[in-house]
């Protein structure tokens, strides 16, 4: 927002983040935010604190708070109740609230009631987000589209002029605007995230077919991506899908679907969850066969933790939870990651971290390719080689040159191939 040109005040609860973004250091990996900070903290167009009175006076208050999987599956509200509950204090009539926070159905609704009746003459909308880790700038200044859900009438007429105001830059570069009311504004993004994850959970299903009948996943994935319907993206077998969106999304979607007495509409996404976590079982098992089927003691090298390159968010990694299981089988797991080292660590401290992909190699009898970096991708097979007791490989995203691995010695092991 502030890169937008807006005056802007970012409040948190945790002191420890709002310093270290304050001094200009950002809490997490991401490509291209320590730039975007250093250039807003510099402009003086924004300011950390933990202070909520400080957005007293403000014209729009986002609210971007996480909404993880609650014990049952659903959506854990907690942080979104109780930053609207700290907001409205210092809340005045004429001003806006938008909801960024992925949250089940209805919630806008009784939020919006929450509202009004604390402050009357404020207005809650909802304006979902639709950022992808590792390009969370770039989705940020120059969104794919906007949606923007509001009330009816002329509350709603005023909010889409003001959320207009705000996004001006980025809507005269054409970025297409949808007006929805509030259930739909908050169905966009749980949906998209659920249709995303059964297309993930249905190339690796045919993935497991695939591996029974001799053909090659990854063609196939070619020839029914040419198909318009269809499309390539999100047709790469693998591990599956992890991080803080996709698994958490689709479970509170189930969730969300029960309560409201239509559980069978969502059914068929607890085959896509299971597809997605059964992928994590088999990288296992082809670790195990690759080994011998004795795993105790062996030296393995485990190149990616995160859940996806270009971060270092080890929340629901299928990596970091294969590394660990291999772990508890007796491995003696080597494992390397260009980011995510230290948030892996706090969740797998038993792990040995290795501070480069050459010392995870060296020695080992077997080679996991769980994360796709680049950096991966470009590793050099023959050196490789030259540094493992065995040249064993299982490329557990099909992102290295199969030729070139086994060209250099390598028995190479992919998904679906």
């Amino acid at each position: 927002m502030a890169k937008l040109g807006h005056e802007v005040v970012a409040v948190d609860v945790d002191p420890g983040k709002i310093e270290r973004l304050a001094a200009g250091e950002a809490p997490f990996f991401e490509p291209g935010l320590p730039e975007i900070l250093t250039e807003a903290l510099e402009s003086g167009r924004i300011r950390f604190t933990t202070d909520m009175s400080e957005v007293a006076g403000a014209r729009v208050h986002f609210l971007a708070v996480g909404t993880p999987q609650g014990p049952t599956g659903a959506a854990d509200l907690t942080y979104v109740d109780s930053a609207v509950a700290s907001l409205t204090p210092y809340l005045s009539a004429g001003e806006f609230v938008v909801g960024k926070s992925t949250v089940p159905v209805g919630t806008a609704a009784r939020l919006a009631d929450e509202v009004e009746s604390a402050v009357p003459g404020a207005t809650l909308v909802w304006n979902p987000e639709f950022l992808r880790e590792g390009f969370a700038v770039q989705d940020t200044i120059s969104p794919d589209r906007l949606v923007y859900g509001v009330p009816s009438g002329e509350r709603g007429e005023q909010a889409v002029a003001v959320l207009d105001e705000v996004y001006a830059t980025t809507l005269a570069e054409g970025t297409p605007r949808l007006v929805v009311d509030l259930p739909t504004a908050e169905l966009v993004k749980v949906s998209a995230n659920a249709f995303l994850a059964t297309k993930i959970s249905f190339i690796n299903a045919m993935a497991e077919i695939a591996e029974v009948v001799g053909a090659d996943v990854t063609a196939l994935a070619d020839a029914i991506g040419h198909d318009a319907r269809i499309g390539r993206k999100f047709l790469n077998a693998g591990l599956g899908f992890g991080g803080g969106c996709l698994p958490k999304d689709i479970r509170a979607f189930q969730a969300r679907a029960g309560e409201l007495g239509v559980p069978e509409s969502l059914a068929f996404l607890a085959d896509v969850d299971a597809i997605n976590l059964r992928r994590r079982d088999h990288v296992v098992e082809l670790a195990e066969e690759a080994l011998g089927g004795v795993v105790q003691g062996k030296r393995v090298a485990v190149l990616g933790l995160a859940f996806k390159p270009n971060s270092d968010d080890v929340r629901d990694s299928p990596a970091l939870d294969i590394a660990g299981r291999l772990h508890a089988l007796g491995a003696q797991v080597a494992a390397y990651d260009p980011e995510a080292i230290v948030t892996a660590r706090r969740i797998h401290p038993e792990l040995d971290y290795a501070e480069r992909a050459e010392d995870a190699l060296t020695g080992a009898e077997l080679v996991l390719v769980l994360t796709e970096w680049t950096a991966f991708r470009e590793l050099d097979p023959t050196v490789a080689a030259s540094l493992v007791a065995s040249p064993v490989v299982i490329d557990g995203r099909n992102c290295l040159d199969r030729d070139a691995w086994t060209a250099a010695g390598f028995t190479y092991r992919g998904m679906g191939r």
